[in-house]
Parts: structure tokens; C-alpha cells; sequence
């Protein structure tokens, strides 16, 4: 069984996963327009260029989303995508890239269970937990 976040857009899903596959260098494998699929003649001719699917892989990762049409589109709430990260330096570069024109709501530092953790919304009003834990060698 594996489980994937999918995470849903309101129209700005491309430029997203291209900026997470730069973060978290992973690799986009799937970026599905709804222009020349099936799906096309469902959305508003303006909504062709849009993402119907994207697929992008981080190592045994995989994250997945899409753009919403408007009327069915709701802002993300209620959930976060945590990354556990093994190195602290990594940890505050992913961060601070991720925030990056969003909302910091716990700045990164260290808490009694990490080295490293930290919480914020990036620009596509994805919510994101960051954490390094502490590991005893």
C-alpha cells in the first residue's frame, strides 16, 4: 500500500510543482493538460491549458495534484504535507524555500523532539510541516 498526498490548485498547479520538483529536488513525471484529453471538452475552453494531473517523484516519494475549476475549487485546510528530513541544513534550506513569498506559522527551530521543525503555507496556500527529528547513533 502506498499513500500520496494530492493536492488541489486553483489554476496555478504547473507553476507549483515545478517550483516544488526545483525545492525538493524531484522529478516531474506526469504533467497532464486537460487540452487534448477526454476531460477537455468538460472544463471552459480558457481552463484547456490547465493541469488536470501532475505527478512529481522525491527520491520513493510521490506528491500528486491538480488544478480545480473554480466552482469546485475550496482553499486547502485541515491537513499539512509533512517532509522528515534528515539533515538539519536541509531542513532550513527546504523551509526557507518554501516560504519564500508565503506565511510562516512556526519558524523553523528546534523543539524538544527535533533538531528542526517548522510550519508555514507557501505561496500556493499548500500547508507545510518540516521536520528534522533528533536520532540517537
Amino acid at each position: 500500500m502506498q499513500l500520496n498526498p494530492y493536492l488541489m490548485f486553483g489554476g496555478q498547479c504547473e507553476a507549483a510543482f515545478k517550483f516544488y520538483a526545483q525545492v525538493l529536488g524531484g522529478k516531474i513525471v506526469a504533467m497532464i493538460t486537460h487540452a487534448g484529453s477526454p476531460a477537455e471538452s468538460s472544463v471552459p475552453a480558457e481552463w484547456g491549458p490547465k493541469i488536470m494531473h501532475a505527478r512529481l517523484i522525491v527520491g520513493d516519494q510521490v506528491l500528486m495534484g491538480s488544478d480545480a475549476p473554480p466552482a469546485h475549487f475550496k482553499q486547502p485546510q485541515g491537513f499539512s504535507v509533512s517532509i522528515g528530513i534528515e539533515k538539519p541544513e536541509d531542513a532550513e534550506r527546504i523551509f526557507h524555500a518554501l516560504a519564500e513569498n508565503g506565511t510562516v506559522i512556526m519558524p523553523i527551530q528546534k523543539t524538544f523532539w527535533a533538531i528542526r521543525f517548522g510550519m508555514l503555507v507557501d505561496r500556493f496556500g499548500i500547508p507545510w510541516m518540516i521536520n528534522c527529528e533528533e536520532t540517537t547513533n
